[in-house]
């Protein structure tokens, strides 16, 4: 069976999913450890992020990476159309997303948390100790925000990479916003549609039963972009994507926090 190493709440690792439920493949998904199940990552993969992608001896890393491998490997329910402009349109969107809705919704996010301390340590992975979130949770909001700078997250940061995003959902909600085109590019979902929706949920998070977070969470997201009624057409539009596509995150096996990953 497949092996998905990731976080629960990395929005990369949802774009796996999201292929893999979409391709109608049987996977187990397994929480790494925060640390050293991230350093067993680097000894395998040559870096630490998730995801990663073990399909008996082969390694994959990187979730555009795993989605081409994913691709040749399984090709039944294509997510690369076979029109030569359509394939062309699905790449360029998908490499945009995963730079521009990717990384700014991070720095989006950290704004956001450093505004609420019960949802700064409701995201955290589960494997992390309870006194670790506790840890995380007290840090006063001044201290957070410093720590920022730290991570490219300064106020600055984070207030340019919610103006970038409001022009994004501003462009996504008009591509959808009549509801005669079902999906981005084509008459199907392309890896462009399940890569959009899948980075998404750290601006805000799916209501249905796909991510292990606690009801509270569901359909949360960052204040001002979660919740304008400017970009509803396109989170409408996503979750009919779920609903279609998506697995419940109860009908999937998962493991247990490793700290290393087994080759056969």
């Amino acid at each position: 069976m497949l092996e998905l190493y990731q976080f629960e709440l990395s929005q990369y690792s949802e774009k796996v999913r999201l292929i893999l439920d979409y391709k109608e493949l049987e996977y187990r998904t397994i929480e790494v450890t925060p640390g050293v199940g991230q350093l067993e990552l680097f000894r395998l993969s040559g870096q630490r992020q998730v995801p990663v992608l073990k399909d008996g001896d082969t390694i994959v890393a990187d979730s555009t990476a795993i989605a081409l491998y994913l691709e040749r490997q399984y090709p039944d329910k294509p997510i690369l159309p076979a029109d030569a402009r359509e394939r062309g349109l699905c790449l360029m969107m998908e490499e945009w997303a995963d730079e521009s809705i990717g990384i700014k919704s991070r720095k989006a996010l950290y704004g956001g948390l450093s505004q609420d301390q019960s949802f700064r340590t409701s995201v955290l992975p589960d494997p992390v100790p309870d006194f670790v979130k506790m840890l995380v949770g007290s840090v006063p909001k001044e201290l957070f925000e410093v720590l920022g700078y730290g991570v490219g997250a300064g106020p600055d940061e984070v207030k340019a990479a919610r103006d970038s995003l409001q022009q994004d959902l501003e462009a996504l909600s008009l591509m959808l916003v009549d509801g005669d085109r079902p999906y981005l590019i084509s008459d199907r979902p392309t890896l462009a549609d399940l890569t959009v929706a899948g980075l998404s949920i750290t601006i805000k998070l799916p209501e249905g039963n796909y991510l292990n977070l606690p009801d509270s969470l569901k359909g949360k997201g960052i204040p001002g972009l979660a919740d304008n009624p400017s970009y509803q057409p396109f989170f409408e539009w996503r979750d009919r994507l779920y609903a279609e596509v998506r697995k419940s995150s109860g009908s999937r096996p998962s493991g247990s926090s490793p700290t290393a990953i087994e080759i056969e």
